[in-house]
């Protein structure tokens, strides 16, 4: 599950990206000057597709978030606890400056929340029931104050461009090589042929996994930014109490799907290479970070 759904919808795009491309006839403009690239139209195009898969997964981030965690918003509080939540969640918006996110509670027992919208003042604030039920209060506010500095901060637009980016650099290198194979390497002069084919979709997989790369470093970069807001607006010992509550839950399992995990509050240590696609730092250094120079 630590590979984002977010990075998955774009890595989909990208290969209908491709497909479309090819039946638009966009490779008879690369090939039009025999071997050369039309190097100008292909970046316009990988650009126009690029940008509009990470829009897409952008819009669609909220509808994606509530089907697949099963949220429920909470429109009419059923209970106090529904009502200190939607109350809390207001007071830490406006004191963000930020519109009231939508507010809702998902049926998983491990303890997570996660921040998701297209702009900072229509954006989904969630926690998990686990979480409601083992944390105390002050905590939870501080988690949630956690969520509100990621959509304070416009974490999940910043995402977006980012991402952008990736995508039409990933599209066009990938026909970059695909080309040179083709027509250097196989001496292919009409046409495309199965050896285009067959690297460029080899090369976009791999420009893909590492572009996913570059997306965690910058996940770790922004969580750290999350951290100090939750301190900032609920308090630094109740932030670092629920870092802390956190680790203790470590061995329990994930159960926050795709890219939510990018702006949940937990995640799971990992060692070696496996660090380089981490979306959160170790809560030891998130800690650290909070507790300042000793």
């Amino acid at each position: 599950m630590r590979i984002l759904l977010f990075l998955a919808t774009n890595f989909a795009i990208l290969l209908v990206a491709g497909t479309v491309l090819s039946l638009l006839g966009f490779n008879g403009i690369m090939a039009a000057n025999g071997i050369d690239l039309n190097l100008g139209a292909l970046l316009v195009f990988c650009a126009v597709f690029g940008f509009g898969g990470s829009l897409i997964s952008l819009f669609l981030s909220k509808w994606m978030a509530k089907r697949g965690t099963g949220t429920y918003l909470i429109e009419q509080p059923r209970n106090q606890h529904d009502e200190w939540l939607l109350s809390t969640v207001k007071s830490l918006a406006e004191e963000a400056g930020i519109g009231m996110p939508d507010v809702g509670i998902f049926p998983s027992q491990t303890s997570n929340a996660f921040a998701t919208g297209w702009n900072r003042n229509n954006a989904l604030v969630a926690v998990s029931a686990g979480l409601l039920e083992r944390f105390p209060r002050e905590e939870v506010r501080a988690i949630l104050a956690h969520e509100i500095g990621h959509v304070a901060n416009g974490d999940m637009v910043t995402l977006t461009l980012i991402q952008g980016v990736l995508n039409t650099f990933v599209l066009f290198f990938s026909r970059i090589i695909g080309h040179l194979v083709d027509r250097v390497l196989l001496k292919n002069e009409r046409g495309y042929g199965i050896g285009y084919w067959v690297t460029t979709i080899i090369a976009q997989i791999v420009l893909s996994i590492l572009a996913s790369m570059i997306v965690m470093w910058f996940s770790r970069k922004r969580e750290y930014r999350a951290d100090a807001a939750g301190a900032s607006l609920a308090s630094a010992p109740a932030m670092i109490g629920a870092l802390q509550r956190l680790r203790s839950e470590q061995g329990m399992p994930n159960e926050l799907p795709g890219e939510l995990t990018a702006f949940g509050i937990s995640e799971h240590l990992k060692e070696g290479a496996s660090r380089l696609f981490m979306s959160h730092p170790p809560l030891e250094e998130r800690i650290r970070a909070l507790q300042g120079p000793t």
